[in-house]
């Protein structure tokens, strides 16, 4: 399942989404990628005017009047595009370099020549995703050994129109978070003790054009693990917490040799 729907996200790229009037082609990139719109012209004409539009209400970013041989871009009336717009000038596409989130959304272009038709598309730039983290959960390690499963805290910093969520092999497990502020993300798995050699666990950040995984180390995540005489139950511990365990253990076994030989 997890294949499949990495394989569909990795599908996003320029999608054409109709409506009641004009078509809007789907742009998204990954911060920092050029955004190229394209005019679909093959060569310009002599005829040609071309007007780049973006946001709402519509500010004028670009124009190309071929019989006047001007190109220009207006990146002064919108400082988040300052010296990152590039017009093409065989077919008037436009490119914008080291996208930033920010350059996301509306943007129109018109072109006059013989004809007039106008295009629309609607950009969204990613921020980079984050490789996520695994970490015990302190707070549900029990003080005796009965527990048969370890509980893990996968979690994400900044992450911005992500799901971050658990797979074992390639199935989802638990925990699902969705952000769409660039917050911080955390989601909870329980993962059984007996099945350390048979499944392979997998924590995945993911947005519809990228993802991050990071799978679970049995050893380092998990921490000690000691399976009773009864029950084959698994006691599962941060590996800082076993440690700490095994002193206050000696310490205490220390303290009952002393009080008995005192005696």
């Amino acid at each position: 399942m997890f294949s499949s729907f990495v394989f569909c996200s990795l599908c996003f790229g320029n999608l054409v989404v109709f409506g009641n009037s004009d078509a809007v082609t789907v742009v998204q990139v990954t911060e920092g990628d050029t955004v190229t719109l394209q005019t679909n012209v093959t060569q310009l004409l002599e005829k040609h005017l071309i007007t780049w539009k973006f946001g709402y209400p519509e500010s004028r970013i670009a124009e190309i009047n071929k019989e006047a041989g001007n190109f220009s871009t207006y990146d002064d009336l919108d400082w988040r595009f300052k010296n990152r717009l590039k017009l093409d000038h065989q077919t008037g596409s436009l490119n914008i370099t080291n996208s930033r989130p920010k350059d996301s959304g509306l943007y129109q272009v018109t072109i006059k020549s013989k004809t007039e038709s106008t295009h629309r598309f609607n950009v969204t730039v990613y921020g980079h995703l984050p490789v996520p983290v695994i970490s015990s959960n302190f707070s549900q390690c029990p003080s005796s050994p009965s527990s048969s499963s370890c509980s893990l805290v996968c979690s994400s910093v900044n992450a911005d129109h992500a799901t971050l969520c658990w797979y074992r092999r390639n199935e989802f497990t638990s925990g699902v978070s969705i952000s769409y502020l660039g917050i911080n993300l955390s989601v909870t798995t329980e993962v059984e003790y007996r099945d350390k050699y048979k499944h392979n666990y997998s924590c995945v950040l993911i947005n519809p054009i990228r993802n991050q995984t990071i799978y679970l180390n049995f050893t380092q995540h998990c921490g000690t693990c000691a399976v009773t005489t009864s029950g084959g139950h698994a006691h599962c511990c941060d590996s800082t917490q076993a440690v700490l365990r095994l002193v206050f253990t000696a310490l205490m076994g220390v303290a009952a040799v002393t009080a008995i030989a005192s005696q």
